[in-house]
């Protein structure tokens, strides 16, 4: 079964091969029509036009996206019109002469929809009244196909009935169809991410949830004040987890949230738990995905340094690499067999370790498969992983903006992690 980012390199080459397919036949369009520029310039001219074009189209089928690019494709086609409509056949746009010929248009745009067929009809065929020679000699409408279903469809009206217009049309309408379709995944790999969220909500939520007021409630009649203190930070730690809007965030804020679930941790650790932070400040405004850091501190409190007599130290590292921040979270804990990470790749389904499956997923999806975890780990020696984060990535923005400051020394009972 293909995932979502698999969907997304599929279609993506599908616009590759479209727009290439588009061009090839705009060049020999040019070389027939013998224009006064150069190839090389028209070609130039044309994916300028592509790229405005498909910009566009990926909002969607929408009356405004159709109006922002029926006027780039008609350029590209060079023809006299280009309307393009929807499912029911309502024109959305129309960019160019004979506008008050699509009454005569409605049944050849009926058929091609009903149909899932292009249609070709020239000028004696319409039962055109207008007295005078008219502009529109030929007429291509083409099914818009998104997913198997038809979206909507594309007229080309030329003022010369042509073979390679008719192409044209066909090859453009392909490359329509694709920047729709390339939407449709964006929306679904969306509603992936936000999926993916609930569910790394859930697996942390229990066992924190129980254990932090468990530390909260032991704390009541023997320091109130800690336990108050403690409670404050539970509830902004929730309040941030739980928060519905928005799939991405900034390390500053992810390292505000760490400190929160820190200073509940140490206070049922207690000197068991040391934390030491490198942070460079600037990095600290470099965008993630939500909740992508702290399932991996939770993992090596919880399965590195609370299973190792005496505890040891967590330490949490943001580099500035060039384009990309480099940030690591390593515990010098128990560790574990290198040969078992291939067993915890899907552990975020059984809880053995939060979310640490899921996360990769993530990081995957998001910026690539080249920004996948990295992990390093032995018996005895301590655990480390390591993500690659970029600093500039398309469509992808913080939702919240709280600052932090950080500090380098190791956290004590006296000296939280981060003080925001």
């Amino acid at each position: 079964m293909c995932s979502v980012g698999d969907l997304l390199t599929e279609r993506a080459v599908l616009g590759v091969i479209a727009t290439l397919a588009v061009l090839g036949l705009f060049v020999m369009l040019c070389r027939a029509r013998r224009v006064s520029t150069s190839v090389e310039d028209a070609v130039m001219d044309m994916l300028d036009r592509m790229s405005r074009a498909s910009s566009d189209l990926r909002a969607g089928l929408t009356e405004e996206a159709a109006n922002k690019a029926t006027p780039h494709l008609r350029e590209m086609l060079r023809c006299v019109a280009v309307a393009i409509t929807d499912e029911e056949g309502t024109v959305l746009s129309w960019d160019g002469g004979a506008n008050d010929h699509y009454e005569y248009l409605r049944d050849t745009v009926a058929r091609a929809i009903n149909n899932c067929h292009k249609e070709h009809v020239d000028h004696r065929k319409l039962g055109c009244e207008l007295q005078g020679p008219c502009s529109l000699h030929s007429v291509v409408v083409v099914p818009l196909v998104v997913e198997g279903d038809v979206a909507g469809t594309l007229i080309v009206v030329s003022g010369v009935a042509s073979k390679r217009q008719i192409r044209m049309a066909e090859e453009t309408a392909r490359f329509v169809s694709t920047q729709l379709e390339l939407e449709v995944v964006q929306k679904q790999r969306q509603a992936l991410a936000q999926a993916e969220v609930k569910a790394l909500r859930a697996q942390i939520s229990p066992h924190f949830v129980y254990n932090a007021l468990n530390t909260i409630s032991s704390l009541i009649r023997t320091d109130p004040a800690h336990a108050r203190e403690l409670l404050q930070e539970f509830a902004e730690f929730t309040r941030y987890s739980f928060r519905t809007d928005g799939l991405f965030t900034t390390l500053a804020d992810e390292l505000t949230n760490i400190h929160r679930y820190l200073t509940i941790e140490q206070a049922r650790y207690g000197s068991r738990l040391n934390v030491r932070l490198r942070i460079a400040p600037e990095v600290l405004q470099v965008v993630l995905p939500f909740l992508v850091l702290q399932p991996l501190v939770e993992n090596a409190v919880r399965h590195g340094l609370a299973k190792k007599p005496g505890g040891g130290m967590l330490t949490i590292t943001a580099e500035d690499n060039g384009n990309e921040a480099l940030i690591s979270v390593e515990d010098d804990g128990v560790g574990m067999d290198p040969d078992r990470l291939d067993d915890i790749k899907d552990a975020h389904q059984t809880g053995a370790h939060v979310g640490i499956g899921n996360i990769n997923d993530r990081m995957r999806t998001v910026f690539g498969v080249e920004y996948a975890l990295v992990v390093e780990t032995a018996p005895n020696a301590g655990t480390k992983v390591i993500l690659k984060v970029p600093k500039f990535a398309r469509n992808v923005l913080p939702n919240l903006n709280i600052g932090s400051q950080m500090s380098d020394e190791p956290m004590t009972n006296e000296q939280p992690v981060v003080r925001a």
